[in-house]
């Protein structure tokens, strides 16, 4: 049993404090904080286990110093903004805590995020005796698992992977994001880098579509290949993959209004004046969209997120695909949060379980595939991210391209 802190108030951070509630016996007491501490209070009232909610300024260093060394917990989970990993990382070497997190680093004025950052804290880490857990979210997080299972238990030698994110639901508006807006938006418009040969090949962003059906007659989508964290860990842990892809689903809705945005620089990250003041328009134009955290109640389908992997086994050529499939709804009857928020959010707290548990508990800086994917990927089943994998898909593509 330990205390944890949970950083962050968004639709992740809803979901992470609802599941660590479920599980009294691993997480005995729960603080959630945030900028905003009146959004940690509202979702604390749906929970019916006290939960101690506090005001901090997650960019402040002393702010977070002074907040960990009163409530005194075992692992912060940080489900904040990207930007603010490195304040929270410094402020839980200063103060003796483990750290946990569902996204990489990002700098705010720079659309730019790789590992870099993180990894250079590897020896403060480790010099201190404390663990801190990088991606533990789904893509990255749960992706990493499936593949670091099938590469335990399916191949020899994997070498093409292929990382496949569809969601088939639909909220109703015009035009929102299932997460946060900045992050969601930045992350589309970014060039796409993909492995293959043994470095990252540049394409512009959004070029390359093919259709995609997913299993279980979640439906057919057209999916684009951009690049996601997990591939620059994946790939430098698994040195024998060839060829390793991210895709994501879009409707010609979404990547009409995104263009339009884009042509009058509403997606910009660089400062305008606008009547004497200095305002940056992506920030201002994820004011005017609908907060993902408010999409649950409106939001049906579901979402199937896997992994396309092709190896070799016994010498001979082999494929899977592991998958979950999501329904919004259902989440959202459980944790009152829509299936995007539910798969990042439950694999942060199954995360912070493994390592509460010492099922992985080792001083550094640690990407989640470097870890026993075998207690997680059962805690997967357990706490509503049931898996299957199917063995030589029919639609394999990795290989022919």
């Amino acid at each position: 049993m330990a205390k944890v802190l949970i950083i962050g108030a968004g639709g992740v951070g809803q979901v992470v404090t609802h599941k660590c509630a479920q599980l009294p016996e691993v997480f005995s007491e729960i603080v959630l904080a945030s900028r905003t501490e009146e959004k940690c209070k509202k979702i604390a009232s749906q929970i019916k286990r006290p939960i101690i909610t506090a005001q901090v300024d997650a960019d402040n260093v002393p702010e977070l110093v002074e907040l960990i060394s009163r409530e005194q917990p075992k692992l912060v989970i940080n489900v904040a903004l990207p930007y603010q990993d490195l304040t929270i990382m410094d402020a839980c070497l200063k103060t003796g805590v483990h750290y946990l997190d569902t996204a990489n680093y990002e700098p705010l004025d720079t659309a730019k995020f790789e590992y870099s950052w993180q990894w250079a804290y590897q020896e403060k880490f480790k010099q201190a005796g404390l663990m801190a857990l990088l991606g533990s979210g789904f893509d990255p997080g749960a992706t990493n698992m499936f593949t670091a299972y099938l590469a335990k238990h399916y191949f020899d030698e994997i070498h093409y992977l292929d990382i496949i994110d569809v969601n088939g639901g639909d909220h109703g508006y015009p035009f929102a994001t299932n997460f946060n807006p900045e992050i969601n938006i930045r992350e589309v418009t970014a060039v796409c880098r993909h492995w293959e040969g043994g470095e990252f090949v540049t394409t512009p962003a959004m070029s390359v579509n093919r259709p995609f059906t997913c299993p279980e007659e979640v439906g057919t989508y057209n999916i684009y290949r951009m690049y996601h964290e997990e591939l620059e860990s994946l790939t430098k842990h698994f040195p024998s993959l060839k060829r390793a892809q991210f895709w994501m689903s879009f409707s010609d809705n979404y990547l009409k209004h995104l263009e339009v945005l884009g042509n009058v620089g509403m997606t910009s990250i660089e400062p305008v004046d606008y009547q004497g003041q200095q305002i940056v328009p992506i920030q201002f134009l994820k004011t005017l969209l609908p907060d993902p955290s408010t999409l649950g109640p409106r939001t049906t389908g579901r979402t199937c997120i896997g992994c396309l992997v092709s190896g070799i086994k016994d010498g001979q050529k082999k494929s899977c695909f592991i998958y979950n499939i999501c329904d919004h709804q259902s989440c959202y009857q459980e944790v009152q949060s829509q299936a995007i928020s539910y798969t990042t959010g439950v694999p942060a707290m199954i995360g912070a379980k493994m390592m509460l548990e010492n099922h992985w508990m080792s001083p550094g800086v640690w990407n989640i595939e470097q870890m026993n994917p075998d207690p997680f990927m059962a805690d997967m089943n357990s706490y509503g991210l049931p898996w299957k994998v199917i063995e030589n898909p029919p639609f394999n593509w990795s290989q022919q391209d």
